[in-house]
């Protein structure tokens, strides 16, 4: 039975995130650079507010912070590989000013947001173990701080140039990866509790890189008042909006 409330809690919190990127399939194109600014601040506020602090209250500040900065060192080092296969490809010294569109920050927002689902589902069997009430509780509070983090994934996908279709694919596939921590976590969970906060600190490392490294840099390409001004209330919005859920 406790089995059977894990799959259920990880396939309702993976369903309910589909469902949310399912309505950013219906954003106007002319609307994501925009909201670009508002993935930012939820990667950011996720990261900071949520992660992070959870990392740092189940592990010791040193391996939580060896593995942050492992972290951003594996996804700058995953990034120069898909720069290096691509110009490899297409010749070198090549790098097309759409290559940035098309998949860098998409794949490294891929891979983060699996960890992550993963990362929850461990939480979530690990909560159901000791109990289906807290179990219950843990599951609808993972949810409610995924929906709006998914809809910011979804937007980032799209801004690197993936298609509507594809970019919901991968969102669905990247939502398994709760079902499989969850299972996971069920059968072997005392050996992944050692690996938690390590684990907690690269989603955060992959959350902080994405928006630091390949989306803010975009954002300065419109360096006006008024679109400074949008961008920094988007981006406030995007926190405040994690914070309060």
């Amino acid at each position: 039975m406790t089995l059977a409330w894990i799959i259920l809690a990880s396939l309702a919190g993976g369903a309910l995130s589909v469902c949310a990127a399912a309505f950013a399939l219906w954003l106007r194109g002319r609307w994501v650079p925009m909201l670009v600014s508002f993935a930012i601040g939820t990667l950011l506020g996720a990261s900071f507010l949520e992660v992070l602090p959870r990392a740092f209250e189940l592990g010791a500040p040193q391996p939580v912070a060896a593995s942050i900065l492992g972290g951003l060192l594996g996804f700058f080092l995953l990034e120069k590989l898909l720069l290096w296969r691509h110009s490899h490809e297409h010749g070198e010294g090549v790098e097309p000013a759409h290559h940035h569109e098309h998949g860098r920050a998409g794949m490294l927002i891929v891979v983060g947001d699996t960890i992550h689902n993963f990362v929850d589902g461990v939480l979530i069997a690990a909560t159901f173990l000791q109990s289906a009430q807290l179990g219950l509780a843990t599951s609808i509070a993972i949810v409610a701080h995924e929906i709006p983090q998914e809809v910011g994934d979804f937007l980032v996908l799209l801004n690197s140039g993936y298609t509507r279709t594809r970019a919901f694919v991968l969102n669905v596939l990247s939502s398994l990866g709760s079902v499989a921590g969850g299972l996971i976590g069920y059968f072997a969970l005392s050996g992944f509790q050692r690996w938690e906060p390590a684990l907690l600190g690269v989603v955060a490392a992959s959350m902080i890189y994405v928006a630091v490294a390949d989306l803010i840099p975009g954002l300065h390409k419109r360096p006006e008042l008024r679109a400074t001004v949008q961008q920094t209330l988007l981006i406030a919005a995007g926190v405040a909006l994690i914070a309060i859920l």
